[in-house]
């Protein structure tokens, strides 16, 4: 498996949180996580990507195990609801920065700027740009490194319907280079368009596994969006 996660836990005050979750992930995956406001969506990529730590349980990614944080942020790519950017530089120096960080080469920077179609702006201040923009900042940075692991925390939040297509698009376009791919979402056209696979959770546990169209067909469907 491309990644294991057992019986992972976080609780906070109020035993509140994320509870003995389990799953695993197959290399190349496109998996949407749902569920409620609370459920434990953004603190299940939070654990993964090393943001947060667990109270207990194990998670293994191609075999390195979390508490190898240094190893783990080289194989995973997180991203944010709202944009961590450095908001007074510019985008190449955000994307340098990182690029530093993981010891990148150099290359990665001009590829990420042509990739993302990110040339025009690379002088830009970040905090000047669209927020569709500042996205495409955000996933290209998070795969400066190439890691094999990509984590999206509501993608396309706050975007407009057009913005959001090309946020689709790149999504699909990056999958189809084998990246694996977890990411939460409300909205049932993003979960149509882009999951291969669905996770359900409820009070942090995962209560549905399975295909788009199970899920669509399923109670936990009609208890979220109906």
């Amino acid at each position: 498996m491309h990644i294991e996660v057992h019986r992972l836990s976080k609780v906070y005050p109020g035993n509140r949180g994320l509870l003995s979750t389990s799953f695993s992930v197959d290399q190349g995956e496109l998996i949407a996580i749902v569920g409620h406001n609370g459920a434990g969506k953004s603190t299940l990529l939070k654990l993964l990507a090393s943001w947060l730590v667990p109270d207990s349980g194990q998670v293994t990614v191609q075999g390195i195990e979390l508490q190898d944080r240094l190893a783990l942020v080289r194989k995973i790519g997180f991203v944010p609801e709202t944009p961590n950017l450095h908001d007074g530089f510019s985008v190449n120096y955000n994307l340098a920065l990182f690029a530093r960080l993981f010891g990148a080469p150099a290359s990665r920077i001009e590829d990420t700027l042509q990739e993302f179609k990110l040339l025009p702006f690379r002088r830009s201040a970040v905090r000047t740009l669209s927020k569709g923009l500042k996205q495409r900042v955000s996933i290209g940075r998070s795969l400066i490194a190439d890691p094999p692991v990509l984590l999206l925390d509501e993608p396309t939040s706050s975007l407009d319907f057009e913005t959001t297509k090309d946020i689709y698009h790149l999504i699909h376009r990056i999958h189809a280079l084998g990246k694996t791919i977890l990411f939460t979402s409300h909205r049932p056209e993003e979960i149509k368009s882009l999951a291969t696979r669905i996770l359900v959770l409820h009070e942090g546990t995962v209560v549905f596994d399975g295909a788009p169209d199970a899920y669509f067909q399923s109670s936990f469907y009609q208890t979220l969006y109906i």
